[in-house]
């Protein structure tokens, strides 16, 4: 009989956390008190959203990315809601939009402009109404132009801007979509799993077991897993594994520890890394995933001792890839009204050198269809892009006949090799095609 070593071996095992310096994070923000078990934060390449404290009403604040350091008490917000703000997104094919939902029933989309939030932003393009409580999540389609999900405690899930609803009978805590957005995983208040059809809202499929009682969802694309995180029936912090198309019995259990807080769940597709951040705690797990027993194999963790209240995340085509850094998070460490970053990095002797193997093909800011054609049945996968940097930019200066000879001055500046060599001419250019841009039609109003 041969052996068979249990070791497994894996690139990414020399994984570690890098948590951003003081001077590099964002600190004096008035991080929100609210009690709910939200992220309160979301990142794209271009700015940072939180929800922050304001008394009166409900405000988020709206950073360019690189702002770092110490945020002025007087920093204009994001401040059209009448209650609490709950949740805000940025559409993932437009890093000028984001969306916000309130618990004055309301959900918002707002247009951020080029240079930032230079001053109080109250009137919103579009207020979506249609909820009668609170509205507690929203969820970009992935792969979609223009389809914004939210749910609320009135037991409604709501498609925008087709307004199409599905009652369930218990309150939501988490959705999340699949790739390709054909299916919607949820968790509800009786602590089930349910995969839906998000066109009509019919349930194609309940969890039985009644030994985890799950928080969180999320589905892991690629690898045709459901995972969810709960709690077990000795009230253990608990993570498993399902097949989505048979929730009858879970695939994998796992009890992690006797904390309460909740574990958010993050995955990374392009890696197939998981990774569980804790709420109340300073600890973030590191997992990597397979689509075959055991499922799942423990890397090792980052661990802090400022606890993190909720967490934001990076998209991809925001990371460094000159840098080896395959995540980043944004912690929201309240006690310190600090937001940091937290990259993920895996160390390599040439750093420097993109590296193939850690940054495939990967979901970019192009929508891969409409929403009427998704309305219409179709299903795609998200459109993808490369992370590979290319050393010439375009010329970011327009060629009009006035400028010709401006032009040919500039001709050895048409390809730069990094984009810091855009000066105010460029920006103007990029804010002006900017405006020539057609944006959300169908919530647009």
């Amino acid at each position: 009989m041969s052996w068979r070593s249990s070791f497994r071996c894996s690139k990414f095992r020399h994984i570690f956390g890098k948590s951003a310096t003081k001077e590099h994070s964002y600190d004096g923000v008035p991080i929100t008190r609210s009690v709910h078990d939200n992220h309160y934060c979301s990142a794209n390449p271009c700015f940072i959203a939180v929800v922050t404290e304001c008394a009166g009403g409900g405000s988020f604040l709206v950073l360019p990315i690189h702002h770092t350091g110490r945020v002025d008490p007087q920093h204009p917000r994001v401040c059209g809601h009448s209650g609490r703000v709950l949740d805000v997104k940025w559409n993932p094919f437009d890093d000028y939009c984001i969306a916000s939902c309130s618990e004055d029933c309301t959900v918002k989309i707002w247009d951020i402009p080029v240079c930032g939030v230079q001053q109080n932003l109250t009137k919103a393009r579009k207020t979506l109404i249609g909820h009668s409580r609170r509205v507690g999540l929203i969820e970009w389609h992935p792969t979609a132009e223009n389809l914004l999900l939210s749910a609320a405690y009135d037991y409604k899930v709501s498609i925008e801007p087709v307004k199409k609803v599905s009652t369930q009978e218990n309150q939501m805590l988490k959705i999340s979509f699949n790739s390709d957005g054909s299916r919607l995983a949820v968790t509800s208040k009786d602590r089930h799993v349910r995969v839906l059809d998000p066109r009509t809202g019919k349930i194609l499929q309940v969890s039985s077991s009644n030994s985890h009682k799950a928080n969180k969802v999320l589905y892991i694309g690629g690898l045709k897993l459901l995972l969810s995180t709960g709690s077990s029936s000795w009230n253990h912090r608990q993570i498993v594994l399902w097949d989505p198309d048979d929730l009858s019995e879970p695939l994998y259990e796992e009890d992690l520890d006797g904390s309460a807080g909740v574990l958010f769940p993050f995955y990374d597709p392009d890696t197939h890394m998981l990774y569980l951040a804790g709420k109340g705690d300073g600890n973030i797990r590191y997992y990597e995933l397979s689509a075959e027993k055991p499922y799942i194999s423990y890397l090792t963790e980052y661990r802090s001792l400022l606890p993190q209240k909720g967490l934001g995340v990076m998209p991809k085509r925001g990371l460094d890839v000159t840098a080896c850094e395959i995540f980043r998070f944004y912690r929201l460490i309240a006690i310190k009204d600090l937001v940091e970053p937290l990259s993920m990095i895996i160390p390599r002797k040439e750093s420097g050198i993109f590296q193939e193997d850690l940054y495939p093909m990967t979901a970019g800011n192009q929508a891969a269809m409409t929403a009427q054609e998704w309305l219409l049945g179709v299903n795609r996968g998200p459109v993808l892009m490369s992370l590979k940097p290319d050393p010439r930019v375009p010329n970011p200066y327009p060629e009009t006949p006035a400028e010709k000879g401006l032009v040919r001055q500039l001709s050895s500046l048409r390809f730069q090799s990094s984009p810091a060599a855009v000066t105010e001419i460029g920006q103007d250019f990029i804010e002006e095609v900017k405006c020539d841009l057609v944006i959300l039609p169908d919530i647009a109003g």
